[in-house]
């Protein structure tokens, strides 16, 4: 690694590389964070407020709370239509993707 700390505490945001000094930005995650994740990792309630309380070290109580607040009802995200043609029968699948938002209405140009 070619960066070394400048003091010994283990959160030190300032690292001297052999450009200069850098400054490190830490940003612990929030409970929108660990829910998400959650979402991420199965479909069942219940799951996923163990999974975001186990990961923030709160009561699942608090977390349920939140959990609820978000929740947003799904649909159904695949489609199954059967269509005829020439005597035969094919399935076509068809799926509904969410559209990319951008992220807290900053732009990838930088303005």
């Amino acid at each position: 690694m070619s960066g070394t700390k400048t003091s010994d505490s283990p959160r030190s945001g300032t690292w001297n590389t052999k450009y200069g000094k850098r400054r490190v930005r830490h940003d612990p995650p929030t409970l929108e964070d660990a829910i998400a994740a959650a979402r991420g990792l199965t479909d069942d309630l219940q799951a996923q407020i163990e999974i975001a309380a186990s990961l923030m070290d709160l009561p699942a109580d608090q977390v349920r709370a939140e959990v609820l607040k978000s929740a947003t009802p799904r649909k159904n995200a695949s489609r199954v239509a059967f269509t005829g043609r020439g005597g035969m029968q094919r399935s076509v699948i068809v799926e509904r993707k969410t559209p990319r938002r951008p992220l807290g209405g900053k732009t990838l140009l930088g303005s």
